[in-house]
């Protein structure tokens, strides 16, 4: 029977993840008033702040509705739905891809709707809940055998292959690849798998790192110059290298306790040679620049509780599909995380992605709270899927 939208509400603050709930709104808080600092350089940008104050509230009723989806159940009966949503998503790039200033055609902008969104960003949605379902399908027979793998490798090489060739957005593929990782080692895949692809991974890299890149066009193209300048600083500092070592300097010049709100210099500066992207792939260097290392740590403290409330969830699940989706989406934030403050502190390449929860974005923050919300309705559902009464669906 259905209940009352009162009641409902009444239902999710008895049952669902409130606590996740409240460190995903205290994070985007966060990120709302380093939003608000790293907007307005530009009156061009000073309506994104209340944008991304829209996506948060609607954020916070897509995670409470969320909660009542019963995501197992869904899985099992319609799997192959999520599946097909999911290509389809990506397949959009085809006719309503348009080009970022990288040249990566990761967004799409639907006729008649004025806001665009990531279609990366919304099917790593169902590449998650689907890879949880097929990684339980596969254990009574073993989920380190054979075609168990060859299984778990055509999923993610159909969404990660897909994202390469329609958009050319590897930042969004490495993404894949980790959650991936991820999932399958909590899955139990035998642990000799992870040592022979790894090794041959690595052993591959190297090679064509050394000695095979340095003799092509490649080695000069931008995309592996990214990756060259984080081991080579002094390779380009002004060119591709450029954004980092502005990013390098405003994390810097915050020093411990920063230069205050609205005061950092590259933040509010107007021009166009100072920090980039600093609403989006650089908001952490912008807290940085104005909160100092206690503004960053607080705020990594505070992406860190999300991420081990979702492992917490998961060890608390009572059936292995709905605990390898929780921890899906746990190592999903932690992969953007770190390559994201990765990006910021030089160390990682610069590949697009932003600090979830913290920077501006409409499909990005959507995404993040639904996929909160399915791990609160995890936490909600007490009893695995075969021992649920289906007598009222």
């Amino acid at each position: 029977m259905d209940l009352h939208p009162i009641e409902r509400l009444k239902e999710f603050f008895r049952k669902g993840d409130v606590i996740l709930l409240a460190l995903c709104l205290l994070a985007s808080i966060a990120g709302l008033v380093l939003i608000y600092s790293a907007t307005r350089y530009t009156t061009a940008r000073h309506g994104d702040f209340a944008k991304q104050a829209m996506f948060v509230v609607l954020g916070v009723a897509v995670y409470i509705a969320a909660t009542f989806v019963d995501i197992e159940y869904l899985l099992e009966k319609w799997w192959k739905v999520f599946l097909i949503l999911g290509i389809l998503v990506i397949l959009l790039i085809l006719p309503f891809g348009s080009e970022d200033n990288t040249g990566n055609r990761s967004w799409v902008f639907l006729p008649g709707v004025p806001v665009g969104f990531q279609p990366g960003e919304i099917a790593k949605l169902s590449y998650i809940v689907v890879l949880g379902w097929l990684i339980n399908h596969e254990r009574p027979l073993g989920v380190s055998r054979l075609a168990a793998i060859f299984k778990y490798g055509l999923l993610t090489g159909l969404f990660a292959g897909l994202l390469a060739v329609l958009s050319g957005d590897f930042g969004m593929v490495l993404v894949y690849l980790f959650i991936f990782v991820i999932m399958a080692w909590v899955g139990g895949v035998n642990r000799w798998w992870f040592i022979l692809v790894g090794g041959a991974t690595i052993i591959g890299v190297a090679l064509l790192w050394n000695f095979v890149l340095p003799h092509t066009n490649w080695w000069s193209d931008y995309r592996i110059m990214r990756f060259r300048v984080v081991f080579d600083h002094d390779l380009a500092p002004t060119g591709v290298g450029w954004h980092q070592t502005r990013s390098l300097m405003a994390i810097g010049s915050g020093q411990l306790t920063g230069m205050g709100y609205l005061q950092g210099k590259q933040t509010q500066s107007p021009q166009s040679s100072s920090l980039p992207a600093r609403h989006t792939d650089f908001i952490f260097s912008v807290c940085g620049e104005e909160f100092g290392l206690i503004g960053c740590c607080t705020v990594l403290l505070l992406l860190l509780a999300i991420v081990l409330r979702c492992i917490w969830v998961s060890r608390k699940a009572k059936s292995h599909m709905s605990a390898y989706i929780a921890i899906g989406f746990s190592g999903m934030l932690m992969v953007q995380i770190i390559l994201n403050v990765g990006m910021c502190l030089y160390v990682a390449p610069v590949i697009g992605l932003t600090l979830p929860f913290i920077s501006y974005g409409g499909s990005s923050t959507l995404t993040l709270f639904l996929a909160m919300g399915i791990v609160s309705g995890i936490k909600m559902r007490p009893l695995p899927s075969w021992l649920k009464d289906r007598s009222g669906l």
